[in-house]
Order: C-alpha cells, then structure tokens, then sequence
C-alpha cells in the first residue's frame, strides 16, 4: 500500500446517530462492555456523546471502557480515562472515578509482569484508597462502593504483599 491509498483509508466521514436512537446506543455501549469488548463500548460512546456531550452516564461508562483497556493500550488511553474523571460535573463522582482509574492502573501494572511493576502498582492502589476515602467523604456514608474499592485495594496490597518502593539513598555516580 502506498502512502496515497494510507491517506484515502483515514478519510472516513462517521456516521451520526440520530436522538432517537441514544438511548439503544447506550445499552449496546453497556453490553460490549460487559462482553468484554471495551473498544467497542469505547467507540459507541463516542457516537453518543458526539450527539449528547454533557451525557454524564455515557461518559461514565466511556469512562470504564478506557480503563478496561489500560495495559493494552497506549498511555492516551490513561490521560484521556482522567480527563473524563476530572471533568465529570458531581463531585462525588469526580472523586470517585478518579479513584477507579488509579485503581486500574495499578491492576495493569500488576498484570504486567515487568521488574519494579510491583511497587507502581502500590502507589497506584494507595493512590485509588486515598480517593476513595475522599469519596466515602462526599456521600457521608451513604454510598458503600466507596468502602468496597478501598478494601478490594487493600486485599490486593495484602494478597500480593505490594511494598512502596525502597528508597535509594546512594549519591548518583557521576559520568
């Protein structure tokens, strides 16, 4: 393929959907999620929110599709998951989600396999826990799913015995 057929592959024109048609999109947004298929979620809730911007729930659920993507994706995806979260316009959810995508990164981190992984993945928990006390905070309580992320992050530290990272006290060496 040369590169005059690559240009003409990338000039697709989306197609938009119609109002009516958003509230279907959205449960097929929430269905390929759930299958397992977040780059589809992904794309559907871009559809929406082309139409719809300020649809919180769709953003929320974008949200989720980006962080399901974390650890196979490149590190856009990361940036564009806290955006959404910093942008969200209740707080309690703003909070909240923000710890989620801490969460999520600390998981990909410890899927990763790779040396020092560990010690990210333990700051990104200890991160998320922290954003879910603020969470828990905001809703005085009320809401349990704060509590439940805080103790699913801290059976992880447990279970995988996650430590911060050392500290190196050793003067740099000099070239």
């Amino acid at each position: 393929m040369n590169l005059q057929e690559s240009e003409e592959l990338q000039q697709f024109k989306l197609k938009p959907l119609n109002r009516e048609g958003l509230e279907a999109a959205m449960s097929k947004a929430e269905h390929y999620r759930l299958l397992n298929q977040p780059d589809l979620a992904e794309s559907i809730c871009r559809d929406i929110l082309a139409i719809d911007p300020d649809n919180q729930k769709v953003a929320i659920v974008l949200l989720l599709a980006l962080t399901d993507q974390f650890g196979q994706g490149s590190s856009l995806t990361v940036k564009h998951a806290r955006e959404i979260a910093s942008n969200l316009k209740d707080e309690y959810a703003r909070v909240y989600y923000t710890g989620i995508v801490h969460e999520r990164q600390g998981m990909a981190a410890l899927r990763s396999g790779l040396p020092g992984t560990d010690f990210d993945a333990y700051e990104w928990y200890i991160e998320a826990m922290e954003f879910y006390e603020r969470a828990d905070a905001i809703c005085a309580g009320a809401n349990i799913d704060p509590k439940l992320r805080w103790n699913t992050c801290a059976r992880i530290i447990m279970q995988y015995q996650l430590r911060q990272r050392p500290f190196d006290d050793r003067e740099p060496m000099l070239e």
